[in-house]
């Protein structure tokens, strides 16, 4: 039997200046889950961030730490008392503060032993050995990080909140933090939420994702499940899970600009024009000097060549993304097939 969750958010609403910012957001999270928040700019992620911290205060909704209520019609509880940790995008460390002293900033309520105690165990966690008097601008991006991630935790909050925490990690080393810090936070049981703008990031580091557009969440549950099955074309389309084709449904039958489909009797509703997700792993190509489409674009990935196709004739508009071993040329003509699967259409 699953323990209760940690944090549960309830038809939550925010409004800033009379422009609804988050609306409905509901959700739960268990011990040790890691949450990424994905939309694109403007959808409301920072903000919920800032929200379940106690920075923005809502206008319905309620939010529930452990089963107590730190935003409700009756309670309202102030950011310190919410047992919340927040690393911000920037790291927001004391300039003038040694690493050891911004890592005990928060627990000054603790004798001075039991601070030595946790300063030095997070050090050693954080891999931040021999670095105990120097200056944060004397730390790499990455080590400004572990510092900030350890004065997160040295309170021993029951959710860690992280706002886009990778965005200034250089690339050759985003992957190895991302893993190394997820081992960590399974390591304690801790829960987190963290925000991005990179599908591929909550990939590697979260258990869970949450799409939202324009302040609501349009799917939740895991990454996996969430690109095997989006629930709307907006969640696919921001995910990049694919390319588009304009279909016509003529009775069991999907009539697209490169061929015909079987739907093989699937409930496809009241509309005949669809939309139909063609991911590239689903697309054979072949030369074929009749072929309806043409080779637009050419890159060279470690999947193989990546294709941009487009029809040859100005009847249709589509742009298809292909991988193969094949090499073709651009302006080639090109044959597009569609493999069987279980299609994924929208109206």
């Amino acid at each position: 039997m699953q323990s209760q969750p940690i944090i549960v958010v309830d038809a939550l609403d925010v409004e800033l200046g009379n422009k609804k910012i988050l609306n409905q957001v509901a959700f739960s999270l268990h011990a040790g889950e890691i949450l990424g928040l994905v939309g694109p700019s403007g959808c409301g992620k920072t903000t919920l961030l800032n929200t379940l911290a106690g920075f923005i205060t809502p206008s319905k909704g309620q939010i529930a730490i452990e089963e107590l209520p730190v935003m409700s019609s009756s309670a309202m509880l102030a950011p310190e008392k919410r047992h919340i940790g927040v690393i911000f995008q920037d790291y927001a460390l004391f300039p003038h503060m040694t690493v050891a002293q911004n890592i005990a900033y928060g627990i000054g309520r603790f004798s001075q032993v039991t601070q030595n105690e946790k300063v030095t165990k997070l050090v050693q966690l954080l891999k931040l050995d021999g670095f105990e008097q120097r200056f944060p601008h004397q730390l790499s991006g990455g080590q400004q990080q572990r510092v900030a991630i350890a004065r997160a935790l040295a309170p021993e909050p029951k959710l860690l909140l992280l706002d886009e925490p990778f965005s200034n990690i250089d690339a050759r080393l985003r992957n190895e933090l991302m893993i190394e810090l997820r081992q960590l936070l399974k390591s304690l049981n801790m829960t987190a939420i963290f925000v991005t703008h990179n599908k591929d990031e909550v990939f590697t580091f979260a258990d869970k994702i949450a799409v939202m557009h324009q302040g609501n969440i349009l799917q939740f549950g895991q990454p996996l499940a969430v690109c095997q099955q989006p629930n709307s074309w907006q969640v696919a389309d921001f995910l990049q899970l694919g390319s588009w084709l304009t279909t016509t449904l003529y009775q069991d039958q999907l009539d697209t600009p490169i061929g015909l489909l079987s739907v093989n009797g699937k409930e496809l509703g009241n509309s005949n024009k669809m939309q139909l997700l063609v991911k590239p792993q689903h697309l054979e190509i072949d030369a074929d000097e009749h072929g309806e489409s043409v080779i637009h674009h050419i890159n060279v990935t470690e999947q193989g060549y990546h294709y941009l196709v487009t029809p040859q004739s100005s009847e249709h508009n589509y742009q298809l993304s292909v991988y193969s071993d094949q090499a073709f040329s651009v302006g080639q003509r090109v044959q597009l097939n569609i493999l069987p699967h279980d299609y994924i259409l929208f109206q």
